[in-house]
């Protein structure tokens, strides 16, 4: 059996962790929080892992992070993941102007934005975007007047 690597907490920064565990924005980071606390009560890091459903050597690796920089170790750091294909920024513009100039024709409007941006596109991302560009109606607030969405009726 090897040796517990166990981590010594202040009640500052198990006040921190438990926090970080009920409160954390992100899943992965609430897990590591809890990993840091069990392996506080002197579990083995197989004992932990098979708790957390994740190896040993992952929860020595955060463990260690955790030690070097604190609690800001057990977050993500900024890019990871794959890089999106197309930015509010830098597409919103000439993506608009696609689609005003194509209206019901997303395939039109997708070819005349390749055409114009020089990126390869596929239909989903490209409505995917658009779904992004949609102004979301919980901006307004709770009892906000919003207009009505005028209906169109076939009047014959």
């Amino acid at each position: 059996m090897g040796r517990v690597n166990t981590p010594i907490l202040d009640d500052k920064s198990k006040i921190a962790l438990e926090e970080g565990m009920k409160n954390g924005k992100k899943h992965a980071f609430r897990k590591r929080c809890q990993l840091v606390l069990l392996k506080s009560e002197h579990r083995t890091s197989k004992e932990v892992g098979l708790i957390l459903k994740m190896s040993d050597m992952s929860v020595n690796g955060w463990l260690a992070r955790y030690k070097s920089e604190g609690i800001d170790g057990l977050k993500t750091k900024p890019g990871r993941g794959r890089k999106p294909v197309l930015t509010k920024a830098e597409d919103e513009a000439m993506v608009l102007e696609a689609v005003k100039s194509n209206r019901q024709r997303l395939d039109m409007a997708k070819a005349e934005f390749e055409e114009a941006s020089g990126k390869s596109v596929s239909r989903d991302t490209l409505r995917r975007f658009l779904k992004v560009l949609v102004v979301d109606s919980s901006e307004y607030g709770v009892g906000a007047k919003v207009a009505p969405i005028p209906r169109f009726t076939n009047t014959k």
